[in-house]
């Protein structure tokens, strides 16, 4: 089995202010530079033997690994690590977007992805079927290739909601009922045949004292949407 050390990518702007990121290339803000090198000096600190790391090539992601690479693997390289099947769900023309401009905007869309259906995406973006598909890809091929090993894998909280929901035999309807912090420590174990084992979960202790960290709470915005109706 080989055992992933996932983490979202650290806090950007757009985290702040609750938009729709998608794979837009936003860069961490000064609070997510602090949460990556908190977490580096943490893993650092507590000895964790890493013996790889992969991670999305989005830019906020890439400035996430790249304290984790100068305190754990500092012969290696982000440029040849990165691995576009770990990128965020793609959400098409609301990429970007606030939740008021989508409902403003796009609000056929925003029924439906309040209904939280496998096969429905925003328009031009995936379906959670399709990210599913993507992210189990990704994962297998980064455990196929690394056997037995210990991996860091920064990625996106989308990302890890897939993880979540596949360890806890979920499905892919409904809410996001797991917490994704930014720059959490996530730790699961995959086999080769594709099943989740999760060893440790959201745990934010080296983030002590740093502003509390925007939520976005699918489960509320349901609520709220069926209220107004």
């Amino acid at each position: 089995m080989t055992e992933l050390i996932l983490v979202r990518h650290g806090e950007t702007d757009w985290n702040r202010e609750l938009r729709f990121q998608g794979q837009v290339d936003v860069p961490l803000n000064a609070t997510g530079h602090e949460q990556a090198r908190r977490l580096a000096g943490r893993l650092a600190a507590e000895r964790v033997a890493v013996d790889h790391l992969a991670s999305s090539d989005l830019v906020r992601a890439r400035q996430t690994a790249a304290p984790l690479l100068g305190q754990l693997l500092p012969a290696l390289s982000i440029e040849t690590l990165t691995d576009p099947g770990l990128r965020e769900q793609s959400f098409g023309l609301v990429d970007g977007l606030r939740v008021p401009d989508i409902q403003r905007d796009h609000a056929e869309a925003w029924a439906r992805w309040l209904r939280f259906e496998p096969d429905g995406g925003m328009p031009g973006g995936e379906t959670a079927r399709q990210f599913h598909a993507r992210v189990m890809d990704a994962l297998q091929r980064l455990a196929q290739a690394q056997p037995g090993r210990t991996v860091v894998v920064v990625t996106h909280g989308g990302v890890l909601d897939m993880v979540w929901r596949t360890a806890q035999g979920l499905g892919l309807a409904g809410p996001r009922r797991s917490s994704i912090p930014n720059a959490a420590l996530n730790r699961v174990r995959l086999s080769e045949g594709g099943g989740i084992d999760i060893l440790q979960w959201a745990d934010t202790r080296h983030l002590e004292g740093l502003p509390a960290q925007p939520v976005y709470d699918q489960t509320r915005l349901a609520a709220a949407s069926g209220a107004q109706a």
